[in-house]
């Protein structure tokens, strides 16, 4: 019998056999005490936290018969930055459901089993599959373009956060010491004004502040996680014992999330202009995120690869003496989501095998097809109107000379860069351009400069700007 099947008969037995005697440390109480540890500005987050707590979803579905009849319950949600708080608070027993990235997960389930307060990882809330995500930014009027420039520099990050696991994997897989670079500790919110007065060279951050910086027009990305290669996930921890005292509460939630999943799906646009409304994140930075083929796929199911992905990043912390003993197989249980998909007539296991989100689609407007090429497509979002999707790069940015033609201000365009395969602001983007042809130029958008100069250099291209790419699709009828 499989250790996951084994935890899941367990707590059918001990749902049955348990009555409800109240919240933590209250026992006899009908009142049950539910702390939520959120992060309302980490985007990844959104659909455990705020949208749950705007729209009601797990109010909704909090369980309400049998041992739940006469109970009233009481949610407080517990706004953080990041995720060491969280677990500060769940070792506290202030919290019961946490959320956090791969890093401080880790850390969080560590801790919980050295102290006597075990957690356990029930359900992720965003992945993706190649660790993208989490970033290295620096201000854009810098001479910085790649990770080799960051040598002696001064780097901030939130230490113990994701992005700081970022930071010490990329090292490690260059085989670099901590003295490559000056490493300081630094919130978002500090990073983020020091990098704009450039009191610092570069600044890493988790989602969504390697968008959101440069999208506010003051930063420029010059390092991706996905260039490790390494899955990288948000994930929600519960206290065990609360979890083995009220398993249907930790179902509802995740189901809860399921449905601010296919909330956010149903309508991305307005989706994000809601993340805008509560959190003042940029829609045009949640929708990257959280869109069709956006960066982040939404998928609560618990998949091995994410296990081997977090045993990893474990070894990596373990390897600089930065983490406590932990028990990763014991800490993972999948049980609470497998039951969440049972009740929802959903196939978990058929899940469990896939990594594919929901794809931009529609027909363009410009080039006149069918945009049937996720890795090729492109859109624009168009203010006070729609977002439209074009078939490929050259057809979005002939878009956009259109719309700019008709007097139209857009909020964002969108490429997919063609090295790490992720979504990318075009005006942040480099292009290898090949116009030998110039009824029919080649357009390939890239994050970063050193990818769009291979590339161009391999194809007999020139490396250019947006605006350069812009003027050179001029000439190109479709």
């Amino acid at each position: 019998m499989s250790a996951f099947r084994r935890k899941r008969l367990a707590m059918a037995a001990l749902s049955a056999a348990l009555a409800l005697t109240g919240g933590p440390g209250s026992a006899g109480a009908k009142t049950l005490d539910i702390g939520i540890g959120i992060q309302n500005t980490t985007t990844n987050t959104v659909t455990g936290g705020i949208v749950l707590q705007q729209l009601g979803l797990f109010t909704k579905l909090l369980p309400r018969t049998g041992k739940y009849k006469d109970v009233t319950y009481s949610l407080s949600w517990q706004n953080f930055t990041s995720g060491p708080p969280i677990t500060n608070g769940m070792m506290a027993n202030n919290i019961q459901i946490g959320m956090m990235g791969d890093f401080p997960l880790l850390v969080d389930g560590a801790t919980g089993q050295a102290t006597g307060n075990a957690t356990e990882l029930v359900a992720i809330l965003a992945y993706n599959a190649h660790g993208g995500g989490n970033g290295i930014i620096v201000n854009k009027d810098t001479p910085l373009y790649d990770f080799d420039d960051l040598k002696g520099k001064t780097i901030s990050v939130p230490f113990g956060s994701a992005a700081h696991g970022m930071l010490l994997r990329a090292l490690q897989m260059r085989g670099l010491t901590g003295d490559f670079w000056n490493l300081v500790s630094q919130s978002p919110e500090i990073g983020t004004t020091n990098l704009q007065q450039k009191r610092i060279d570069a600044h890493a951050d988790f989602v969504p502040f390697p968008e959101l910086l440069p999208f506010r027009g003051f930063a420029r990305k010059i390092y991706d996680g996905a260039e490790t290669g390494v899955p990288t996930l948000h994930g929600v921890v519960v206290r065990k014992d609360f979890a083995d005292k009220y398993p249907e509460v930790v179902v509802a939630y995740i189901k809860a999330v399921m449905e601010a999943n296919n909330w956010f799906r149903s309508n991305p646009q307005v989706a994000a202009e809601k993340i805008e409304d509560w959190t003042k994140i940029n829609k045009e930075v949640a929708y990257i995120y959280l869109g069709p083929d956006g960066i982040m796929t939404l998928d609560p199911t618990i998949k091995p690869a994410w296990v081997t992905a977090l045993t990893a990043d474990y070894q990596v912390l373990q390897h600089l003496n930065m983490i406590k003993p932990l028990d990763v197989q014991a800490w993972v249980n999948d049980t609470y989501v497998r039951q969440a998909f049972k009740d929802e007539e959903l196939d978990y296991d058929k899940q469990l095998k896939s990594t594919t989100g929901y794809d931009v689609k529609g027909q363009d407007p410009v080039c006149k097809a069918p945009v049937a090429n996720p890795a090729q497509a492109g859109q624009v979002w168009v203010r006070d109107g729609d977002i439209i999707s074009f078939s490929s790069p050259v057809c979005a940015l002939l878009g956009v000379r259109q719309y700019q033609a008709a007097g139209k201000t857009l909020n964002a365009v969108y490429l997919v860069d063609h090295q790490l395969g992720i979504k990318v602001f075009a005006d942040q983007a480099f292009f290898a351009v090949n116009d030998k042809d110039r009824a029919k130029p080649d357009i390939t958008p890239f994050l970063l400069k050193r990818d769009a100069e291979a590339y161009a250099k391999a194809n007999g291209g020139r490396l250019a700007t947006y605006a350069e790419a812009i003027k050179d699709v001029a000439s190109f009828t479709p």
